[in-house]
């Protein structure tokens, strides 16, 4: 396990301040300053909400106040590979809804995109505004050694966490004014600028004057409510559910106290099947009537388009390495982790001889659900989830059980290190452009490599130190 903060007991040069400061203040400071920290997002209400365990679903993120730290030399490896991702993915979208020629070169499998469940037969033939498809994309990267960074899933719908990015920031700054000021650390709160300037860039083509934005939530009850009311309000535009939406003559309108008012861009946090029930469920309260078509004949922008999804299924990622070859005529900067397919006969097989050395997930899976991590199951849960990649093989992929890097957390017992992962934010529209930071997620049971929230985990600060 490659620790982050410490190698052969010798302190890494981008954590020597921070060990200093820590040494300096001692432990007691330390419970004081993550006590402050819980009371802040406590009255802030930085929350998520998890279902379908009984009680009270709203629960306070769990925050560790020992950041992660890159230097500038690591950060601007990650910069390049996340943007060439970022770029090839948008390149696969529009092909795959156009002429299709990465499936016509024989490079990726048609059944995998167009029997994919994520694909939208109503988007075919679709240009969305600079033919940008993913304006978001959220790429899990984990860190295995000095050098060694994996992309282990990509994010092009709707990828949420940038609002925890922006908040553990802010509270960190308030924790540490004075790491702040002697330490050359990156901002990160330029992002809801920049995602406001990549929302405009991409405003439709029968706008014709500074274009009208709105979010669309899903409502309170959505386990990401916080974060899009936050980002709404962030930018300074409106935070509206699908009834305050309506279409007239080829426009979307919001309903306001000063009558309806035109919308040109809609950045959607609800997912393809419920974003027009004319289009696709026909039983959706949370959309639009009629939006598919304001879309089409290009009087609004969705901000991700419909059908986004495709380009982020567990197998699809596969060959996102193949996809910067063909689009880019590159070789990728960041690497996929070693990926098995199970609908593939010989990887099924291995598979299923060593399930107890994998990780399996399912291709539409997140969240952390319906994974099995092999070194922490027993025979019965290997036996039992056998048996559910046999019934539908193409509905799992399996990587190995890799041995993720740990940085420094604050645990009962003291600081201990933990595995992390991190999400970078990029947007696509104009220009590509990846804030200097993004989402570290703690796992913060001793051992344990499941990060996400609602899965135990929580969240840490990134620092990007300047050169």
């Amino acid at each position: 396990m490659f620790n982050e903060m410490s190698v052969d007991d010798q302190i890494r040069e981008p954590y020597r301040a921070l060990v200093d400061w820590m040494e300096a203040n001692g432990p007691e400071v330390l419970e004081q300053k993550r006590l402050e920290a819980e009371t802040l997002f406590r009255k802030i209400g930085i929350t998520f909400a998890v279902y379908g365990e009984g009680g009270d679903p709203e629960r306070l993120i769990p925050f560790d106040l020992i950041p992660r730290i890159f230097t500038s030399q690591e950060w601007r490896k990650l910069d390049r590979g996340v943007k060439q991702r970022a770029r090839a993915l948008n390149a696969f979208l529009y092909d795959v809804y156009h002429n299709a020629e990465i499936i016509k070169a024989g490079i990726v499998p048609a059944d995998l995109v167009f029997r994919n469940d994520a694909f939208e037969p109503a988007v075919i033939g679709i240009d969305p505004p600079r033919n940008v498809y993913s304006h978001i994309v959220g790429v899990d990267i984990v860190r295995t050694g000095p050098d060694d960074f994996y992309v282990l899933e990509d994010n092009c719908r709707t990828p949420s966490g940038v609002s925890y990015m922006l908040e553990n920031r802010e509270i960190m700054m308030r924790m540490f004014p004075d790491l702040f000021k002697s330490l050359r650390i990156e901002p990160v709160e330029s992002y809801p600028d920049m995602l406001l300037k990549t929302l405009k860039s991409i405003a439709p083509r029968k706008c014709d004057r500074d274009p009208n934005i709105v979010v669309l939530t899903p409502g309170a009850m959505n386990s990401a409510y916080y974060e899009h009311s936050f980002l709404a309000d962030q930018m300074g535009v409106e935070l509206v559910e699908g009834q305050d939406l309506f279409v007239h003559e080829d426009r979307v309108f919001m309903r306001t106290t000063r009558g309806p008012a035109q919308v040109d861009v809609i950045y959607r946090r609800i997912d393809d099947a419920y974003i027009d029930p004319l289009c696709f469920r026909p039983d959706s309260v949370l959309g639009i009537p009629g939006l598919m078509n304001v879309y089409r004949s290009g009087g609004v922008a969705i901000c991700s388009a419909p059908g986004a999804g495709v380009a982020d299924d567990k197998a699809v990622y596969t060959y996102v390495p193949d996809m910067i070859r063909f689009y880019l005529g590159q070789e990728p900067i960041l690497n996929n982790v070693p990926t098995w397919k199970c609908g593939k006969p010989d990887d099924l097989k291995y598979v299923l001889e060593h399930l107890g050395e994998l990780v399996v997930k399912e291709v539409h899976g997140s969240g952390g659900y319906g994974m099995l991590v092999g070194p922490a199951s027993t025979k019965e849960e290997q036996a039992a989830y056998a048996k559910r990649i046999e019934a539908d093989p193409g509905d799992f992929i399996a990587q190995p059980t890799l041995s993720l890097s740990a940085c420094p957390t604050f645990v009962e017992s003291g600081v201990a290190p933990r595995h992390v992962d991190f999400r970078p934010f990029c947007l696509v529209g104009d220009d590509v452009r990846l804030t200097p930071g993004g989402l570290t997620r703690v796992a913060l049971r001793e051992g344990s490599l499941v990060v996400n929230s609602s899965q135990g985990g929580g969240v840490k600060d990134t620092w990007i130190m300047s050169d």
